[in-house]
């Protein structure tokens, strides 16, 4: 803990973040090191919170803020130039990088509330030789924080790297949302293990259980589920002239279904059917039944809410990412440069929203590059 040059104590909250990352393997050599791995990551911090887009920003956010860098650490050698700078970001190990993030976004978040919202996002601009970077997150919709992120590995997908993910989080009590992706026995049951439950939506990759659910839940219908267990829930909402009706039905008899797939956990099967009625001369109706498996025996309006709370990975992450942080235009393309960038980012998020302010995030962060107490304040949480 230092002091600052009053003699006060200087927002020793940034060295409790810090200490998250303390375990993370530096690769260099220990007698080369110029600009000690802490030092790099405050730095990358800073800059991304104060609207560093691209390794030269933080270069130059570097140069121009030395004194403020120095408020939490010495930067005896100053900070490095750009290429130095991508050097270190694309050696240090991203799946270390990760683990440290998942930790220290647990100490913020606890033992998430509510739902726990699993997605991947591709940042288009990163592809070269090599695919595109892929990450898998995982976001608490409740308290809206980033609670950890994977790379989908080269010619690999989403069902290696979920359960990775999984085993990277506190998800005790939680209930876990995934698309149809991850709808498969393995990852259901390491949800289970964790002592979480689920609710999974289910689509053509699981065939026939999504056919059996479609049709029996069709021969129901028609007979208004005279035959078997149900709640029903329809809600209604208008925006941007549009209507939507969701109606959620659960069907709480599944032990046919549960003999015949054997699907762990089972208790329930949920259909959504939505009808948006578009206005504004459109005069449009679309109309959307999609299906989900939960091992949670709830009512159709508690089932509902979950259901729609997943749409937050989408509108509160990964839709920042791209139209706050800029996500889809980094061109960061070594190694592991383009994870541990995507991972900065994140940290950066978690923190600019828990500032109290009510400005938008995008005046958070041009209030950061305006204001160094502002700036400074953001990491002493």
């Amino acid at each position: 803990m230092g002091l600052g040059s009053d003699g006060s104590e200087a927002f020793s909250e940034s060295v409790v973040f810090l200490r998250y990352f303390e375990d993370l393997p530096d690769p260099r050599q220990r007698a080369k090191v110029m600009y000690p791995l802490p030092e790099v990551l405050l730095l990358c911090l800073l800059a991304v919170l104060a609207g560093a887009e691209t390794v030269t920003d933080i270069a130059r956010f570097g140069d121009a803020k030395l004194a403020l860098l120095r408020r939490f650490r010495p930067f005896a050698e100053g900070t490095p130039a750009h290429d130095h700078l991508g050097d270190i970001l694309a050696a240090l190990d991203a799946e270390s990088f990760q683990r440290c993030f998942a930790a220290w976004a647990a100490s913020l978040a606890g033992v998430p509330e509510g739902v726990v919202a699993i997605d991947g996002k591709t940042s288009r601009r990163s592809k070269g030789d090599k695919a595109a970077l892929h990450m898998v997150s995982a976001f608490a919709a409740r308290q809206r924080l980033a609670l950890g992120q994977v790379r989908v590995a080269d010619k690999a997908n989403e069902i290696v790297a979920i359960p990775k993910l999984l085993d990277l989080l506190a998800i005790e009590g939680a209930v876990v949302t995934i698309d149809a992706m991850g709808c498969q026995r393995a990852i259901a049951d390491k949800i289970l293990d964790r002592r979480a439950d689920y609710v999974l939506a289910l689509k053509g990759n699981q065939g026939a259980l999504r056919d059996d659910v479609e049709v029996f839940a069709a021969e129901q219908k028609a007979n208004d589920f005279r035959d078997t267990t149900v709640s029903r829930s329809t809600t209604v909402d208008g925006d941007h002239g549009r209507i939507e009706t969701r109606a959620v039905t659960v069907i709480h008899d599944v032990a046919w279904l549960d003999h015949r797939h054997g699907w762990p956990g089972l208790k329930a099967v949920v259909m959504v059917e939505s009808r948006r009625e578009m206005s504004g001369g459109i005069g449009r109706t679309e109309r959307e039944t999609r299906f989900y498996i939960t091992s949670l025996d709830l009512h159709a309006d508690q089932i509902g809410v979950i259901v729609r709370d997943h749409w937050a990975v989408e509108n509160s992450l990964h839709w920042v990412m791209d139209m706050v942080f800029r996500d889809d235009e980094c061109r960061l393309r070594t190694d592991h440069a383009p994870a541990n960038f995507t991972t900065i980012k994140h940290i950066a998020l978690n923190l600019i929203r828990r500032a109290p302010s009510k400005d938008s995030l995008r005046l958070k962060r041009k209030v950061a590059a305006w204001n160094d107490d502002f700036l400074a304040s953001l990491i002493a949480k």
